[in-house]
């Protein structure tokens, strides 16, 4: 198979989790509204993958992108993050599991290769395990056959990322977590990723944040910059080093978020903000 070309990576992903029979639509919405990244992962237990996959044909009928155009980032998701809907056979190895779902993958998504491919979580909440240590082997080899250009993993904990580091050579480049202010922002992973080169990219910093949209700190930056409360925690995302995602399904927000990336905030505002949590 042929080795794709690099792409560059976006300034913000549209996730298409919990979407349901509304992703092709809302995935074509957005990238006719300009997103050029689309998260999503072959676990149909929260998300549509194959509807992902229609609404990019849709896009690319239409004229609006061409697959060079775009960032895709899926997942391989471990058998206890599945429902009855499995995209691999769970009496094979893990090594097949990760291959077998990535082939699915590309054939959801109608391409030969994307632009990163994540294990979705860890085996274990504390530790990383020896089946987490196949599991990056078996992907570290679709990357080379040319089936992925990156990799990534997914809601893990320092604790997780240390020992992933003492395990093997070769470091993720990306680490995608939830993202909570009241936790710091998960200060510590980022300043782990940040030592090492590793992209992070922080999800539902509205959803799991809703406090800090209402904070006066923020709504005052908001007032004073002439923006959403959501653009500037966007805008703060992006200056801390983060790649945020967002999963609006509503266009205007669609348009406002993507507008954040020209915003920019004081060091002490992105002071106040990193600190609302201690």
């Amino acid at each position: 198979m042929r080795t794709p070309q690099p792409s560059s990576i976006p300034d913000f992903l549209y996730g298409t989790a919990w979407k349901e029979d509304r992703t092709p639509a809302l995935v074509e919405l957005a990238l006719g509204m300009g997103f050029r990244g689309i998260d999503t992962a072959n676990q149909r237990r929260h998300y549509f993958e194959a509807g992902a996959g229609q609404g990019l044909a849709a896009a690319y009928r239409a004229g609006v992108v061409a697959r060079a155009d775009l960032f895709l980032q899926t997942k391989f998701t471990y058998q206890p993050g599945q429902d009855h809907r499995l995209p691999y056979d769970p009496a094979t190895s893990l090594s097949v599991q990760v291959a077998q779902s990535l082939a699915s993958s590309l054939e959801h998504l109608g391409t030969d290769y994307v632009d990163s491919y994540v294990l979705h979580g860890p085996s274990s909440g504390h530790n990383w395990t020896d089946a987490d240590a196949e599991v990056w082997e078996a992907m570290k080899k679709e990357r080379d056959a040319g089936r992925t250009r990156l990799l990534g993993v997914s809601n893990v904990s320092l604790r997780h990322v240390e020992q992933m580091a003492a395990v093997h050579s070769e470091a993720p480049a990306f680490v995608q977590n939830r993202c909570y202010a009241r936790l710091g922002w998960d200060r510590e992973v980022r300043l782990f990723c940040g030592e090492r080169k590793i992209v992070y990219q922080g999800f539902s910093l509205l959803t799991a944040n809703a406090e800090v949209l209402r904070h006066p700190v923020v709504t005052g930056v908001a007032t004073r910059a002439n923006a959403t409360p959501a653009q500037v925690v966007f805008a703060f995302a992006r200056m801390v080093g983060m790649l945020p995602l967002t999963g609006t399904s509503n266009a205007e927000h669609m348009k406002q978020d993507l507008a954040s990336s020209g915003l920019a905030l004081s060091p002490d505002a992105v002071g106040a903000i990193e600190t609302l949590a201690g």
